[in-house]
């Protein structure tokens, strides 16, 4: 199960790849400098974790994968220009990114900043210009979805109260709070819109597959602060203990690196309950969820 899980993993990773690949403007098309740096930011790193959620959601609903693959490309697209602008001096100030230097490093800062409106640009278009759902409200709701979760009710919402919060110490439901919008909606978008490419799933089903993403968005963000705790910067392939450095609150420091663990344990735990009634189905998020629980850098 472990091998097939790899095997599916790698080929749905290199599918998203190859579809960014296409997508993403070329350098040889005028302005040829943004483009380029566009590319960088996107391309060959990362564990498309978002994506994979995707794909996995997309068995819930029989979701042909063409059309998981477009809206898995939109919410990768999202997630880069976020790590762009997150990188910025005016954000956290990091010089390294998936191991290589940051946008406004290996660029400047004004064609940082020009990367990450021009990605969430094209994450919209990509979302309008292909078919993605077989009713056209179906298709309105999901570019809905992702606007919310990217804007100021989802991730920039979320990376603005992180930034509010540096020197605080809050308490857990805060923290919780903050992380259920910087790093929890892309996630609960990326498993809702992979579900939403295939036949329709009832409210209690929508339910329960919005909470399992709910779940395992928190879990996602306690094991990165664990990792970031204890892991080295040339694993992480970003600096590490940059939180403690910048004195942020985190699950680790709020919870120490034992509890922080039993706390994503127990995130898993809720997560495989909310999957319940997808039965089989659902084996490949199960599977997704554990290889976010479990790894390693």
């Amino acid at each position: 199960m472990i091998a097939d899980f790899k095997d599916w993993a790698r080929s749905r990773q290199v599918r998203i790849e190859t579809s960014l690949q296409t997508l993403l403007p070329s350098t040889n098309v005028a302005p040829e400098r943004l483009h380029d740096a566009m590319r960088y930011c996107v391309l060959g790193g990362g564990k498309r974790v978002r994506p994979l959620l995707a794909f996995a959601a997309g068995d819930l609903s029989n979701a042909d994968e063409e059309r998981v693959t477009i809206a898995a490309a939109a919410v990768e697209l999202i997630h880069a220009y976020s790590l762009v602008h997150d990188d910025l001096p005016c954000m956290d100030n990091d010089v390294l990114r998936r191991g290589k230097p940051t946008c406004h490093v290996e660029y400047d800062e004004a064609t940082a900043l020009l990367v990450g409106d021009s990605l969430q640009s094209l994450a919209f278009q990509l979302m309008a210009e292909y078919r993605l759902a077989d009713a056209p409200q179906t298709q309105l709701d999901m570019i809905k979805r992702l606007a919310q979760a990217a804007g100021s009710r989802g991730m920039a919402g979320g990376q603005a109260i992180d930034l509010s919060s540096v020197g605080k110490m809050l308490s857990l439901p805060e923290l919780e709070f903050m992380h259920i919008h910087k790093t929890g909606a892309l996630i609960r978008a990326a498993v809702m819109l992979g579900a939403c490419c295939g036949n329709s799933l009832n409210e209690n089903q929508l339910t329960s597959l919005d909470h399992f993403a709910k779940c395992i968005g928190l879990a996602f963000q306690v094991v990165d602060d664990v990792l970031d705790a204890e892991a080295t910067t040339a694993t992480l392939g970003k600096t590490a203990g940059k939180d403690a450095d910048n004195n942020k609150p985190t699950y680790v420091s709020i919870l120490g690196g034992g509890r922080a663990r039993e706390l994503a344990e127990e995130l898993r735990r809720d997560a495989y309950q909310s999957l319940e009634g997808f039965g089989p189905m659902a084996a490949r998020l199960r599977q997704v969820t554990d290889f976010i629980i479990q790894r390693e850098f």
